[in-house]
């Protein structure tokens, strides 16, 4: 079973005056994505457990700032969902992920085109089992939103690849992975481009 969880890093000034306090929340909502992102990149555990953590202290102050910041929500989500699989997918892992859910909700009820959590979203609820909140359906309809948004929304085609090869739709399954490929290795993420490769093979591509 993979997750996959996707985040995006935001430009932000910071500025003196009044709205200080917020734009120094938007700030550490960045900061703390960024940390989610060099720590799914980092090599080894206790590099990746260093960044994780530092994300999640990150977004607790950025929230204690403005609770209505659904970047600051998406990033704990980010950071505590990589931390709860941090040793691989279990099942604890899945429980501690259905429970992080609130934050998902959060930030899509503060910025309903979120693709991010979007992504994030639609991809537990097809993973998940029904007991811990799973719906496959409902996911799937949040993807095919997400490629509305994001057209480039690598992880979200291989999702619903194999969702399609799941249903005997094997030609829309193979033109999304093959599509995925062709972003991923047009962006250089070499590893968007080994699981898009793994997806084909799987798919049965040759």
């Amino acid at each position: 079973m993979r997750l996959s969880w996707l985040s995006s890093v935001l430009a932000v000034l910071l500025v003196c005056g009044p709205v200080r306090a917020t734009e120094s929340g938007r700030g550490l909502a960045v900061r703390s994505l960024e940390e989610c992102k060099e720590g799914r990149a980092a090599k080894d555990r206790a590099s990746r457990e260093q960044h994780f953590t530092a994300g999640s202290e990150l977004a607790e102050r950025a929230l204690a700032i403005n609770e209505a910041s659904p970047d600051a929500h998406f990033a704990r989500f980010c950071n505590k969902g990589e931390l709860a699989r941090i040793d691989g997918e279990s099942l604890s892992a899945l429980v501690a992920l259905s429970g992080l859910m609130a934050d998902l909700d959060r930030t899509l009820e503060l910025e309903p085109d979120h693709a991010e959590a979007l992504a994030s979203k639609g991809i537990m609820l097809i993973r998940l089992p029904r007991v811990f909140g799973g719906d496959a359906s409902k996911g799937e309809e949040m993807l095919r939103r997400v490629l509305v948004l994001d057209p480039e929304a690598v992880s979200t085609r291989l999702v619903l690849a194999e969702r399609c090869d799941g249903r005997g739709q094997r030609d829309e399954a193979l033109g999304l992975a093959r599509r995925a490929l062709e972003i991923a290795t047009a962006q250089g993420r070499s590893d968007k481009i080994a699981e898009a490769q793994a997806t084909l093979a799987k798919l049965g591509d040759h």
